[in-house]
C-alpha cells in the first residue's frame, strides 16, 4: 500500500493513548496517511474496470450487485479515512499543547489554533492545464500528494470539506511570496459547492476585501498579477458569452453578463480559464481557448491578439501568448483560521495546530 506499516500501526495505537510526542515521528504518520487516502481515491475506479469485465463474462445479476455495492462502499472510505486523518491530528496537537503548557506555564499568551488544508495548487508551466472545465466543480483528484506544492494539485477530500475561509497563496518553490486571506458570505460550504454553483454563477463570494494580505518585500511581478496587483473581493464562476473564469478579483476587470458588443471580449482574468466552453453547464467547446492562470491586462478581442499568459499552460488559440512564472498559486482552506503564516514561511500541505 506504500504505508509505513511500522510507523503506521504502532502510532495509531499511542495516539488513540495519546502518547504521541515526536514531531518527526507525527509528521511521517499523517503523510504516510494522505497517501493510503490519495490510493483510496482511485479504488473505486479499478473496481469498475473489474466490474466490467464481470459483466462482459458472467451477466450474473446477483453477482454484479455484490461488486457494485462493493464499489460504493470503497467510494465512502475516502471521506472516513479522511476525518481519521483529522482526529489523529487533533491528538497529537493535544498532546504537544499539554507539553508547551507545562513547560511554561506562567505564559499567558495564547497562541492561535486552527488548520489550514490545501484544496489546489497551479502550476501554470507543468504541461498539465487547470482551465475552466478541469477539475474546479467535479472534485476530482489531480496530481500527487509528493508534488502537491510544484505540479498542478486537487485534493478531492479537502475540496468537499466545509470551509469559512480562504487562502490565496503565490508561492516560489512552497516558500511563501504573497497571501491574501478572506472570510467567505456564507459559510459552511465546501469549495466543490461553491464552484458547482454555475449557473447562472458570477457570484462575489466574499465581502469587506482581504483580512490578510502578506507580500515579501522582494516579490516581483506585481504590477499585473491577478490576484495581487488589483484590490477587491474573490469572485467564483464569472461567466459571460462563452468564456469562463473560476477565481477572479473584483478590482480587476469583470465583464457584464451581456457582452457590450455582443462579442466575448476575452478581457476578464484570474485563476481556471476558457475563452470557448458553455461555461454554466462546464462544457468545453474548442480546446485551443482554455488556459490556466492570465495576467491583469486591458487587451479585448478582436482588437487585440496579444494576451499575456503566465507560463505555457494554455490552448493554442492566436492570441494567447507565454509569458513569465509569477510562482504557483496555492488555495488553502480552514473553518477557523483568520491568518495565514507569511512570507518566507515553507508550505505543507496541511498548516497550524487543532483547536
Amino acid at each position: 500500500s506504500g504505508i509505513n506499516a511500522e510507523y503506521g500501526v504502532l502510532l495509531l495505537v499511542d495516539a488513540a493513548q495519546g502518547e504521541v510526542s515526536a514531531p518527526n515521528v507525527t509528521e511521517i504518520l499523517l503523510n504516510d496517511m494522505r497517501k493510503f487516502r490519495e490510493q483510496l481515491v482511485g479504488m473505486p475506479d479499478d473496481l469498475f474496470d473489474i466490474e466490467t469485465k464481470i459483466e462482459s463474462l458472467t451477466g450474473n445479476k446477483d453477482l454484479l450487485e455484490r461488486v457494485v455495492d462493493f464499489r460504493k462502499k470503497l467510494s465512502e472510505l475516502p471521506g472516513e479515512f479522511f476525518d481519521l486523518e483529522l482526529d489523529v491530528t487533533e491528538m497529537t496537537c493535544a498532546r504537544k499543547d499539554k507539553e508547551d503548557k507545562d513547560e511554561d506555564d506562567t505564559d499567558n499568551e495564547t497562541e492561535e489554533c486552527g488548520l489550514w488544508h490545501l484544496g489546489m495548487n497551479l502550476n501554470p508551466a507543468d504541461g498539465h492545464i487547470m482551465d475552466y472545465t478541469t477539475g474546479w466543480s467535479t472534485g476530482d483528484s489531480i496530481g500527487s500528494l509528493e508534488k502537491a506544492l510544484s505540479m498542478d494539485f486537487l485534493d478531492s477530500q479537502v475540496w468537499k470539506e466545509p470551509a469559512d475561509y480562504i487562502a490565496v497563496v503565490r508561492h516560489q518553490h512552497s516558500v511563501v511570496d504573497a497571501v491574501k486571506v478572506f472570510r467567505f458570505k456564507h459559510w459552511g460550504l465546501s469549495l466543490l459547492d461553491r464552484f458547482k454553483d454555475m449557473n447562472p454563477g458570477r457570484m462575489v463570494v466574499t465581502s469587506g476585501g482581504p483580512i490578510q494580505e502578506s507580500i515579501a518585500d522582494d516579490a516581483a511581478n506585481l504590477s499585473d498579477d491577478p490576484i495581487f496587483s488589483v484590490g477587491g473581493d474573490l469572485a467564483f464562476n464569472w461567466v459571460y458569452g462563452d468564456n469562463g473564469h473560476r477565481v477572479v478579483m473584483t478590482g480587476g476587470f469583470l465583464a457584464p453578463k451581456t457582452p457590450v458588443r455582443d462579442v466575448s471580449e476575452d478581457n476578464t482574468h484570474g485563476l481556471g480559464n476558457h475563452f470557448s466552453c458553455r461555461c454554466n453547464t462546464n462544457v468545453e467547446g474548442n480546446v485551443v481557448w482554455k488556459h490556466e492562470i492570465s495576467n491583469i491586462q486591458d487587451c479585448p478581442w478582436p482588437s487585440c491578439q496579444n494576451q499575456r499568459m503566465q507560463g505555457t499552460d494554455h490552448g493554442s488559440g492566436s492570441s494567447l501568448k507565454s509569458g513569465p512564472v509569477y510562482g504557483n498559486y496555492a488555495i488553502f482552506v480552514s473553518r477557523d483560521m483568520e491568518s495565514f503564516p507569511g512570507p518566507g514561511f515553507e508550505l505543507k500541505p496541511e498548516i497550524g495546530r487543532a483547536c
